[in-house]
């Protein structure tokens, strides 16, 4: 009988424990709702008078009618740009009312996309200019920029996979450089991000000293980007990021159709096309950099001014990247993933307007006077996207690279090769 009685005991000691956690669940479940209910607010009664008072209801439609000029200001298209990005992604952002709430229009997410990209101003601002919520704000601004990706990088990001479109691009640095068989500049930046939670710090930390991700591209005569690679972390230099890219294995594995060699202007032997790049890169027969800056001869200057001018293309291309849409050179607080979106579609409106209105912002390029003088473009005067100059891999050049850098050092001080004013601009 003792031992039934003490295992009755137990028993109802078990059961006793359990009433109290159900009880203490549902006492702190009660209070949980009651909170929820004191905060809660449908909506906000000037957020629900957007259509009235909001700036895509009121100031965007007076400067479209009235000021184009400010209105590309604004939000860096014009108005028939603008209205063209709302159209075609309208199937892919539109969604339905409910018994609750009318959706917002496709035009207001693209507005408040374009305006962020331009501005990299924070959400709660832009609540306060679109009268939108802050949360909301958070998730259309991605979506907005997915739909601009799958809606125009297919287009306006395309690698060139044949022949004629990799002479096209050549054709175009030799009319507008003077350099020849040259592919397209190759360069990278670090754009900077928030701390990614759950340890990223140690690889997204730069030795420039803040958290980033890279944006690496290949640039044609034209400053529009041909290729790009985005998101590697901040910690990883140039080269470990040209090294493991699809665009270098697929050139080693002779997928992509480069032009046989052949021979420059007024010349007679077979020169390799190729890409042009910095310090950073290895030198390789389809992959020219600069000679290294001490005791250089008269030829080597030469050619490192020669390389430079059509190298500039993408520095210039990153200058009006970023002069066009400045999110890129706050902070971005994204997550790492969202943070590539956000510059893949700039690089993509980039590439648009490029295509659209080449003439766009060609003040802020470089140019040069009647005498060759490097005239700095006006992106030169504000923030830039840092370098990636830290050089960590050790790039040993291949032989057969540097005895065509060394042919092509002579070609260009050659009668064959040289441009009158090239001796005066080294000296």
């Amino acid at each position: 009988m003792d031992r039934q009685r003490m295992e009755m005991t137990n028993y109802g000691l078990l059961i006793h424990n359990h009433i109290l956690k159900l009880r203490m669940l549902l006492n702190r479940h009660r209070h949980k709702r009651i909170d929820r209910r004191v905060r809660t607010v449908w909506v906000r009664d000037w957020i629900g008078r957007r259509s009235q008072f909001g700036f895509y209801a009121q100031l965007l439609d007076e400067l479209r009618c009235e000021d184009t000029v400010s209105f590309k200001n604004f939000l860096r298209v014009d108005p028939t740009m603008f209205q063209e990005i709302v159209n075609r992604l309208t199937p892919r952002l539109q969604k339905k009312d409910t018994w609750y709430r009318k959706a917002l229009p496709v035009g207001l997410k693209v507005a408040i996309t374009l305006r962020y990209l331009a501005t990299g101003d924070s959400y709660h601002s832009l609540m306060y200019l679109f009268r939108v919520p802050h949360n909301t704000i958070s998730n259309l601004v991605v979506q907005v920029c997915e739909a601009i990706i799958s809606e125009y990088a297919e287009d306006v990001i395309n690698t060139p996979t044949e022949e004629a479109e990799w002479l096209a691009i050549s054709q175009e640095f030799s009319d507008m450089w003077q350099f020849h068989h040259v592919l397209g500049a190759l360069d990278g930046k670090h754009v900077a991000i928030k701390c990614p939670a759950g340890g990223g710090s140690k690889y997204y930390y730069n030795y420039k000293g803040f958290h980033s991700i890279v944006l690496m591209g290949l640039v044609d005569a034209n400053y529009k980007f041909k290729w790009v690679n985005v998101g590697a972390p901040g910690a990883c230099s140039d080269a470990q990021i040209w090294n493991q890219s699809d665009l270098k294995n697929h050139i080693i594995d002779e997928n992509m159709h480069i032009p046989k060699a052949e021979p420059l202007p007024n010349d007679d032997k077979d020169i390799p096309y190729f890409i042009v790049g910095d310090d950073a890169f290895a030198l390789r027969s389809w992959l020219m950099k600069p000679f290294s800056r001490r005791n250089m001869t008269l030829e080597e200057r030469v050619f490192n001014y020669r390389l430079s001018r059509s190298r500039r293309v993408v520095e210039n291309a990153f200058g009006i990247l970023a002069n066009r849409f400045q999110c890129l050179l706050s902070t971005l607080k994204q997550e790492p993933n969202n943070v590539v979106s956000i510059i893949l579609a700039c690089v993509c409106l980039h590439n648009i307007m490029r295509i659209r209105y080449p003439g766009d912002q060609n003040i802020l390029l470089d140019r040069e006077d009647e005498n060759h003088h490097l005239l700095p473009g006006a992106w030169r005067d504000e923030t830039n996207l840092k370098d990636i100059d830290d050089v960590q891999d050790r790039n040993y050049p291949s032989k057969a690279a540097k005895q065509q850098r060394l042919y092509l050092k002579h070609y260009y001080s050659s009668p064959a090769g040289k441009v009158p004013w090239q001796e005066r601009m080294v000296q």
